[in-house]
């Protein structure tokens, strides 16, 4: 990096701290402070909202995913607008009629106060560890890349989100995730037009699609039955459905960025703007990773892509071992760019056979490099087998360090980074939001005055932010990291839905049912997680949601039932 990519990266980082202090300094009141005084336009709403979801690992990840698995993964994506359908029509207007500060106090009043306390520490726990995840992220990679202090960074990353978070509370959030937005696509579509430019001048943006297609990186939908496939049309649909109507209905991060909305209407409009964009969004980062697949086509690309496990297996007893493969790499690659011309060539000529057996020839080359890409995530495993083997992580911010000019590996990083601080910023403000109001303010016996709370808001911002470095600097990774934080997610969100569910439709079902269904529901999800999915994946991981909201709503009706039966026969 030189001196130009360090003046934009430390620019862009504080500048959006200090405006966002600078422009909502002054918050007198909780509601101003957890609300925002309900002043956010629909278009703030739905960047905010945005600006959620789309942290550092979706910057980091998606596109290595789409570079391993093609496009598959956007699939995941499509219960988004059906989700956000039902919020619109049934999640904000009562939750707006009934004035909560947060969504778990619409449990209480519709069931009692241990349920509105249980689903609160459910969504303190999963969202606490997704918080450090959000901060680990970035900076587990940026360290095995740049060379940097990995705690070091979890420390700067935290401490820049807590500044702002903490003084600014909702507003600041809000107003500087509108920026960050701005920062994120700008840099993406930069890096998406640089990876154009660089490929060969005769290869243009139809024949690269060609290419990708004829890797089979192309392959978006699949609408196979097989419950062991993680990104299938049906999980998308359902599991996913149910996953994005807990995030974006029940999950604080989310409901807070809308409940600052200035009426139900600019609410409902934020959030159908981000319907609306998020699955193209997503569909265009990972068209990026695609395009970046197709660069390494033509360009030399490492064995694997992370840095460090590469110089952990060649400081070994391995080395000539993976030496060797890295040779045969190399050969392959010339073997491919030769192969990707003589496609690209007779793709100007339509003959079918012949491009065929092109296709063939590159989809038997890529077959090779892919076994030999496995061969060494083995060794290295070998090595030292608490190293990442996984590189998915990696490709992006490889491609980024080893390819882009001077100026645009900051903007880069700025993009990185500024994603990683607008996700965490939401989520220790929801988690100081959920501990002061559904916890703090509930356990005391009489009312304090608003400037109490909104001192304890701050002061508990503040501890989630310095638990959320604590999380990220004993955090570990596992497999892809936006699979890892979608995979906790889902642990936890279907339980949380099938309650919310069961207290807007089944008006039967009271209190004492749904806080034990919910119970054994958590512990056997945990069971199903552990023997199902962490193990041998018969079981997707999206499934988990569809199972924990129907297993909550059929326990708790059954225990409805049977007490009513009790009730009856003792009377």
């Amino acid at each position: 990096m030189e001196i130009i990519d360090w003046i934009i990266l430390y620019t862009t980082l504080l500048f959006i701290v200090v405006y966002g202090t600078w422009k909502t300094k002054r918050n007198t009141t909780v509601k101003d402070y957890i609300l925002g005084n309900k002043e956010a336009k629909w278009w703030t709403v739905g960047l905010s909202v945005m600006a959620t979801q789309a942290s550092a690992i979706t910057f980091l990840s998606t596109p290595g995913q789409a570079f391993h698995d093609g496009m598959g993964f956007v699939q995941f994506y499509f219960g988004l607008p059906l989700a956000i359908i039902v919020i619109c029509i049934v999640f904000i207007p009562v939750y707006d009629k009934l004035k909560v500060y947060t969504a778990y106090e619409f449990l209480e009043q519709r069931f009692d106060l241990k349920t509105r306390s249980l689903t609160a520490i459910l969504f303190l726990v999963q969202r606490g560890l997704a918080a450090g995840i959000t901060i680990y992220a970035p900076s587990i990679i940026l360290s095995a890349v740049l060379g940097w202090d990995l705690k070091t960074l979890n420390i700067i990353i935290g401490s820049l989100v807590i500044v702002y978070t903490v003084i600014g509370g909702t507003k600041a959030v809000n107003v500087t995730q509108k920026q960050q937005m701005f920062v994120i696509m700008s840099g993406m579509f930069v890096a998406f037009f640089l990876i154009l430019h660089y490929l060969p001048d005769d290869l243009t943006f139809s024949k690269a699609m060609k290419v990708a297609g004829a890797n089979e990186k192309l392959n978006i939908l699949n609408f196979s039955l097989d419950t062991q496939s993680r990104y299938t049309f049906w999980s998308g649909i359902t599991g996913g459905f149910f996953l994005m109507l807990s995030y974006f209905g029940t999950d604080q991060s989310q409901v807070q960025r809308y409940l600052s909305g200035k009426s139900v209407r600019e609410s409902q409009l934020g959030l159908i703007f981000n319907g609306l964009l998020k699955v193209p969004m997503q569909f265009f980062i990972l068209l990026v990773g695609v395009m970046v697949f197709v660069f390494y086509q033509y360009h030399s690309s490492p064995l694997n892509f992370n840095p460090a496990a590469t110089e952990a297996v060649l400081n070994s007893s391995y080395a000539d071992e993976y030496r060797q493969l890295e040779k045969e790499h190399q050969a392959l690659e010339t073997e491919k760019k030769m192969a990707q011309e003589y496609y690209s060539g007779v793709l100007n000529i339509k003959d079918y056979q012949l491009t065929m057996g092109a296709k063939r020839k590159i989809q038997h080359i890529n077959n090779q490099e892919r076994e030999n890409r496995s061969k060494a995530r083995e060794i290295i495993e070998k090595a030292n087998p608490d190293i990442e083997t996984n590189d998915k992580d990696y490709v992006f911010i490889h491609f980024i360090l080893n390819n882009l000019p001077t100026g645009f590996i900051g903007l880069l990083l700025a993009v990185i980074l500024s994603a990683a601080m607008s996700s965490t910023a939401s989520e220790l403000n929801a988690l100081g939001t959920i501990t002061t109001i559904d916890l703090y303010k509930r356990s005391h016996a009489s009312e304090k005055e608003d400037s109490h709370y909104l001192s304890a808001s701050k002061w508990f911002t503040l501890l989630w932010g310095l638990i959320a470095i604590m999380f990220a600097n004993f955090g570990s990774l596992l497999d892809n990291l936006i699979q890892l934080v979608n995979i906790i997610g889902s642990v936890f969100y279907g339980n949380v839905l099938g309650i919310f569910l069961l207290a807007f439709f089944f008006r039967f079902v009271r209190g004492n049912a749904v806080f034990w269904a919910a119970v054994i529901t958590q512990i056997i999800i945990f069971f199903i997680y552990y023997s199902f999915v962490y193990t041998d994946e018969r079981i997707g991981y999206l499934w988990l949601n569809f199972i924990g909201c129907s297993l909550v709503m059929a326990i708790a009706m059954i225990f409805e039932m049977l007490q009513r039966s009790v009730r009856v026969r003792n009377t």
